[in-house]
């Protein structure tokens, strides 16, 4: 088994692939917020439901929708 840090793969997807995974689990967070569901996970071998908590977080950033063809 390989036991250098996934930071310092040699394939950049790999590399990557730990901020990737923060960033979805982050997205699963604030859908479960928004739809009232369980998070599913597995702590110590133990399946287990975590109902989400709406957090006094700040708000998301938008991007501003880009102008296409002049129409907008």
């Amino acid at each position: 088994m390989n036991t250098q840090p996934i930071e310092s793969a040699r394939d950049s997807d790999l590399r990557l692939s730990q901020a990737a995974l923060q960033r979805a689990a982050l997205r699963a967070r604030e859908l479960a917020v928004q739809t009232g569901t369980a998070i599913v996970v597995v702590q110590h071998g133990v399946l287990k439901q975590i109902n989400p908590v709406v957090q006094d977080a700040p708000p998301r950033v938008q991007e501003p929708i880009a102008p296409y063809g002049g129409l907008l």
